[in-house]
């Protein structure tokens, strides 16, 4: 690696000197000693085994070794500066694909919709959205960024609170359920048996319900049919429930839990201007509908 290392100086070094014209212009461009100029251009021709450049008091030329030598040192430097000037221009507009997961209660509502406002002015830009209510593993699936409600424990990856929801224990607006007899309609990832806390933030009441999920699905979106169509109550997000006009909430003035959202990625160093517009994006229309809600 050392080796490979040194030739790539040498090599930007001899262009410097036939660029410049001497190996006193080179020194002064490189801001180094003509000393350590001549010493590795000694060393090149003796690595090299050839004559590069033939040099009197007053000029020097090129052997036409020296000639071929530098034209691949030409496209080196090249292909050095465009890989440069693209990773540069890669971390101020976004291109290529981002693969992302959150739960289904988030993607439909509130990730997709960030996103499409984020990239609209960014064609090149290709979406792989995964809707998992499992914490999928990063690096094995090859996603770039994942929105998860809650901290994920012993995760070796970087993640940030970006906002918080609550969720809504509701029903369809044509049917009067009580929360002792409705039929609960529950998520996958919920248990057997689900309670939920409640309290009023006007009077400090709390309320403490048990249910014995008679409907399960495994996305959001059949559940929110499911209540829609008067089948029982389960609980959605708070976006979701105030942009529906075919819900209402069983308790309207009782609240559960706030649900912290987290971001989550692989990466250690520098972001990719994708994720962290994307990461930006969701943050600002959760904020959005915090403050709505």
């Amino acid at each position: 690696m050392q080796k490979q290392m040194n030739r790539l100086k040498q090599m930007t070094l001899f262009m410097h000197v036939v660029e410049t014209g001497s190996i006193t212009n080179a020194a002064d461009k490189l801001d180094t000693s003509k000393s350590v100029v001549s010493q590795a251009l000694k060393q090149l021709e003796s690595d090299l085994d050839t004559t590069l450049l033939t040099r009197t008091t007053r000029r020097q030329s090129l052997t036409q070794a020296g000639m071929q030598f530098y034209q691949y040192c030409c496209e080196m430097h090249r292909v050095t500066e465009q890989a440069w000037d693209e990773m540069k221009v890669q971390q101020t507009i976004p291109k290529g694909k981002i693969t992302l997961t959150a739960p289904n209660a988030l993607m439909t509502t509130l990730v997709v919709p960030a996103l499409l406002e984020a990239f609209t002015d960014y064609p090149d830009v290709a979406f792989n959205l995964i809707n998992d209510d499992n914490q999928l593993d990063l690096m094995e699936n090859h996603i770039d960024l994942a929105i998860r409600a809650g901290r994920s424990e012993h995760s070796d990856n970087k993640q940030r609170r970006i906002g918080k929801f609550r969720d809504v224990l509701c029903c369809a607006k044509n049917r009067e359920f009580t929360e002792d007899d409705a039929p609960y309609i529950a998520h996958q990832w919920q248990p057997k048996t689900v309670s939920h806390a409640l309290y009023n933030p006007l009077t400090n009441e709390t309320r403490s319900l048990t249910f014995s999920p008679k409907h399960r699905t495994n996305a959001m979106q059949t559940t929110l049919v499911l209540i829609e169509s008067g089948y029982g109550l389960g609980i959605l997000p708070n976006f979701t429930v105030s942009t529906n006009p075919k819900l209402k909430p069983v308790l309207p003035d009782f609240q559960m839990p706030r649900v912290n959202v987290y971001a989550i990625h692989p990466f250690h160093g520098t972001v990719p201007i994708g994720v962290k517009m994307a990461i930006d994006a969701i943050e600002s229309a959760l904020h959005d509908y915090t403050q709505a809600t």
